[in-house]
């Protein structure tokens, strides 16, 4: 067993998280208790640059260090005085205590340059550098089965014998007031009120984890019937600028307001938050819709939604194909881009656990 750590010794923690969106806003839990216990403490959030949107405004992060992912764009000298300088600055702060919570290695890495007295991560189980587990003073178990990620991410508090109580788990996103006043003038400007509109998130950045859109077509055409307006959003990718407009196209008569590469990410979160529903493949604003308790639908393909899932939702329903082989978590079958647990997932699945939250 690990040795406990006297957190009143402690002054300075740095949290790193180098993931994606979803995967960082899902650690906003351990931020906000490591806080709460212990409010003498600094928290520094170790992150994407491109995610800070999403925990910039977290009232227990004090500040944010930063990996620019273009730096992978620069040549090999370039960069590694980029990534050389960043851990410096992580060396110059002092740490006391590191926490990581991704399993790959540039944050052991930190662990390891930052000197701290003491460094949590993930028992490395042989993968990764060499001696990675001597970057880490205390170790966290991976559990054998399927767990929710946020529950995984306060192992590192449960290692050192904090056991967080269901109400200290929520989690948080920050939206300041001009992104609500622009959410809000959008809506005016286009006749939607809030708590009324559905908001269709059918994308994502892995376009493995998204329906047919002839699929989301049909949906659309059931909540017309209903008498719902219905909003579409997705990032500026190409690919999920593309599906959107296919699926408006499939639907002519039906006013859709289409903001896909149109809002920011605190501007997704406003929406989010003031819609009557969400109907969200595996992407970040299914987690979006957990900070805010909003009724969502979310659609499961080869990614586990027991992993990723609805968290401390009672309003949400997971919508998957009960074929044998997923989760699967392939890239689509066979490695064809395409998962054939979406391709043939009827329309009537996700239109009754529409009726089953909003109708």
């Amino acid at each position: 067993m690990a040795k406990p750590i006297d957190f009143h010794r402690i002054k300075r923690v740095l949290v790193a998280k180098l993931r994606h969106h979803g995967d960082v806003l899902l650690t906003s839990p351990l931020f906000s208790y490591l806080k709460t216990t212990f409010p003498h403490l600094e928290i520094d959030a170790y992150i994407y640059r491109e995610t800070l949107p999403i925990l910039e405004g977290h009232s227990a992060i004090s500040d944010y260090i930063l990996y620019d992912k273009e730096w992978k764009k620069l040549p090999v000298h370039r960069r590694l005085l980029k990534e050389f300088a960043l851990l410096r600055a992580i060396k110059k702060r002092g740490y006391d205590l590191v926490i990581n919570l991704t399993e790959g290695d540039r944050g052991a890495i930190a662990a390891g340059v930052s000197r701290a007295r003491y460094a949590i991560g993930f028992d490395p189980e042989g993968q990764g550098m060499k001696g990675k587990e001597k970057c880490y003073t205390h170790v966290i178990k991976h559990t054998p089965k399927p767990r929710h990620t946020v529950e995984k991410q306060l192992d590192a508090l449960r290692c050192l014998g904090f056991f967080p109580l269901e109400n200290e788990r929520n989690l948080s996103f920050h939206i300041p007031t001009d992104a609500n006043e622009r959410v809000e003038g959008i809506l005016n400007s286009h006749d939607f009120k809030k708590g009324e509109y559905v908001l269709i998130h059918p994308v994502s950045r892995w376009m493995f984890k998204t329906l047919p859109p002839k699929t989301i077509a049909e949906v659309i055409q059931f909540l017309h019937r209903q008498g719902k307006k219905v909003i579409l959003t997705g990032s500026q990718e190409p690919a999920e600028l593309k599906m959107n407009q296919e699926i408006c196209a499939l639907v002519p008569s039906i006013p859709i307001l289409d903001l896909s590469g149109k809002i920011h990410l605190k501007e997704l979160g406003a929406l989010i938050k003031e819609c009557a529903l969400l109907i969200s493949v595996d992407s970040l604003p299914l987690h979006l819709s957990s900070v805010f308790k909003t009724p969502v639908v979310a659609i499961f393909g080869p990614t586990c939604d027991q992993n990723w899932g609805p968290y401390q939702n009672p309003k949400s329903r997971v919508v998957t194909l009960p074929v044998s082989c997923r989760p699967c978590y392939r890239p689509g079958c066979a490695g064809s881009g395409k998962s054939d647990c979406l391709l043939t997932l009827p329309a009537s699945k996700i239109i009754k656990a529409i009726e089953e939250l909003i109708t």
